[in-house]
């Protein structure tokens, strides 16, 4: 028996219960598989991340997350959280920390500021796959509780990913965003023929001169009806909007925030940096706040 720390916090957010919640099991060295998915589905997060002792000497660590009943390859709001706790349990100074995830080894760094900390994630490489064909994308909206009518015409519906998969679903109106009922048993039949479990709703709708877009993302395939505030959606948002010229962008940055969660009361912010060379997406990083809930420890 061994005591296991574990953090519960709020990222993407300096208030508690809002944000996006994910579990943290600081010392996961030893436990097994089995071990980490009961831990993930006893916290009942969408993702519960897993920090182990370096395995080579390339990495400072390595990390594993867990939803309540999936390993998933990397998370984005689980990596600010896991960074935090670790900052928090360690008392780090301002540092960058190499982490081998399952989508390679990745530099996340830590700022400490005013005796807090927040974390920039630098995501796994940008990628975009071709546009949908008509049918599969009259299956995504009529799941979705969308007409055609409602997309935004410059937004090709298409998968993007800096590791784990978003759909991304641009359309008009911020107001249709929170109306949005889904079908999710539809979405998650249909995640098996399109092999990507998320789907991420956006609008450029926005009444706040510091938010460039709204979404909600619903991932039912992997037991998570709605994500509260996603990383690995709105991450690959920003290299779709690049790489699609759907936004204006300086020759070598386009830095926006998104906000997501509000129609489930957990509202959250991330900034997104999208580093560009030859007009298309080289580098993506988030960042974001991170808020403590409770630290506890249990005997595995």
């Amino acid at each position: 028996m061994k005591k296991r720390i574990i953090y519960q916090i709020d990222s993407f957010t300096k208030e508690k219960f809002k944000g996006n919640p994910a579990g943290v099991v600081v010392n996961a060295e030893g436990l097994n598989d089995n071990e980490m998915q009961q831990i993930a589905r006893e916290l009942n997060n969408s993702e519960t991340a897993f920090l182990f002792p370096p395995d080579s000497n390339d990495c400072d660590g390595v990390i594993r997350y867990f939803t309540p009943n999936t390993e998933v390859p990397i998370c984005g709001h689980a990596t600010i959280a896991a960074m935090y706790a670790k900052a928090i349990e360690e008392k780090l100074d301002s540092c960058i920390l190499r982490f081998k995830t399952k989508v390679g080894i990745l530099p996340f760094e830590i700022i400490r500021e005013n005796e807090d900390y927040q974390v920039l994630m630098t995501q796994g490489n940008f990628e975009l796959s071709p546009v949908f064909n008509d049918s599969v994308t009259q299956k995504m909206l009529t799941a979705l509780g969308l007409e055609k009518a409602d997309t935004d015409r410059k937004c090709p519906i298409q998968i993007a990913s800096t590791g784990h998969s978003k759909v991304m679903i641009g359309i008009k109106s911020r107001t249709k965003l929170n109306d949005l009922t889904p079908n999710y048993p539809d979405l998650a039949n249909l995640s098996k023929e399109i092999n990507c479990n998320g789907y991420f709703v956006f609008t450029f709708d926005s009444n706040d001169p510091d938010i460039l877009t709204y979404g909600r993302m619903f991932a039912p395939g992997i037991g998570i009806n709605e994500d509260p505030v996603t990383g690995n959606a709105n991450g690959p948002l920003g290299g779709y909007l690049v790489q699609n010229k759907i936004v204006d962008f300086d020759e070598n940055e386009f830095v926006f925030n998104g906000k997501q969660g509000e129609k489930i009361d957990r509202p959250g912010v991330i900034k997104v940096k999208v580093a560009i060379e030859d007009n298309k997406p080289k580098l993506i990083q988030i960042k974001g706040n991170a808020v403590v809930v409770f630290k506890t420890e249990i005997e595995i």
